[in-house]
């Protein structure tokens, strides 16, 4: 029977730094097509995406819009695969298939209505599906393009610039005539970030303070903020928005590993009356069905066609170095959008 690699969780972490000694590594066996049951698909895995939500699955918690993973069940999240045997109509030996729900394992049976096919014959590759035209990119649409509603000359900031949604939110905001103010965490990103188009970009380890930072690069004031990271760079933002400034409150990357004793509290947060600021708390998943979506499929695919967009993958070769690949992007050391490459599209297992 063949292996397959399956990684699960050793305990629930709800504060603090996740370690590699919470996950466990295993070979089991892999199922095969007589396992399925009526409306289910076996899957082979070629990409896993690693994504900050999932630091709040792995806490145990029971309040958050998404489940969390179970100790001694596998970990689960976005991915894209090969259906290898199905039992429901709608798909077919040799699909191509994205979605939510992709156990963290070299194949798995699932139910079938857990996934959206993707094309094959497009010549885009697969983990493209998981970064420019997949979650990421469409959180950036939404925050940026539908809810903050940018103007042509108003400027924006984008914390974590060169990450899989920060370095989206740049693209879109200049294709609008935006001016962009970008911020990541390394030289190398910070260049990556220049290249992108944004009009000025400061490297936030390495600044003296945040708020002068900011101040120096937007004198006139920030109209939209675009946050990933929550903690002292929100509270520094704040201070610097314009009137009526909006708030596009995507992730808080920084303070999801933050103990009672670290974690950070907002200072400025008198700003949102002062100034009349709105800030957008949303889910991207709740954005799949509204027009929003095809509206950001038709842009950032002509987009793509025309070479007028740019989008960095990090990739880590290897399910079992996917929990280290995890980590890793909790404490930023990714660049760009952080994906696990399981297997070949055209090595069957």
């Amino acid at each position: 029977m063949a292996a397959n690699t399956t990684i699960t969780l050793n305990r629930v972490i709800p504060m603090g730094a996740p370690t590699l000694a919470d996950f466990k590594v295993a070979a089991t066996a892999a199922p095969t097509k007589d396992a399925l049951k009526e409306g289910e698909l076996l899957v082979r895995t070629l990409y896993l995406s690693c994504d900050p939500y999932m630091r709040g699955r792995l806490s145990g918690r029971t309040d958050s819009y998404v489940a969390s993973f179970e100790a001694g069940k596998p970990i689960e999240g976005l991915g894209v695969g090969i259906v290898e045997a199905s039992t429901s109509p709608d798909f077919k030996d040799g699909d191509m298939v994205t979605g939510g729900s992709f156990k963290w394992e070299t194949k798995f049976v699932a139910a079938a209505d857990s996934f959206t096919k993707v094309p094959t014959s497009s010549g885009i590759p697969p983990a493209n599906f998981l970064g420019v035209l997949g979650m990421p990119s469409y959180t950036a649409y939404v925050g940026t393009i539908t809810l903050c509603k940018p103007k042509a000359g108003e400027t924006i900031l984008v914390s974590a610039a060169s990450g899989a949604v920060g370095q989206m939110v740049v693209q879109l905001a200049k294709a609008r005539g935006m001016r962009v103010i970008g911020a990541a965490g390394s030289d190398d990103k910070v260049k990556y970030v220049k290249n992108l188009g944004a009009d000025a970009v400061f490297n936030y380890k390495t600044v003296k303070s945040l708020g002068a930072a900011i101040k120096e690069a937007a004198p006139e004031g920030i109209d939209i903020y675009f946050d990933n990271v929550g903690g002292e760079f929100l509270d520094a933002a704040l201070k610097n928005m314009n009137p009526n400034g909006r708030i596009a409150e995507c992730g808080m990357i920084s303070q999801y590993n933050a103990t009672v004793e670290t974690a950070y509290h907002i200072q400025n947060l008198a700003y949102v009356v002062m100034k009349k600021l709105t800030i957008y708390g949303y889910i991207v998943s709740d954005w799949y069905k509204s027009p929003a979506y095809s509206e950001f499929i038709n842009e950032v695919s002509g987009m793509l066609k025309e070479n007028k967009i740019k989008y960095r993958m990090d990739e880590v070769v290897g399910i079992e170095n996917g929990p280290q690949a995890l980590l890793d992007l909790f404490e930023g050391k990714n660049f760009g959008k952080r994906v696990v490459k399981v297997s070949d599209l055209s090595h069957r297992l």
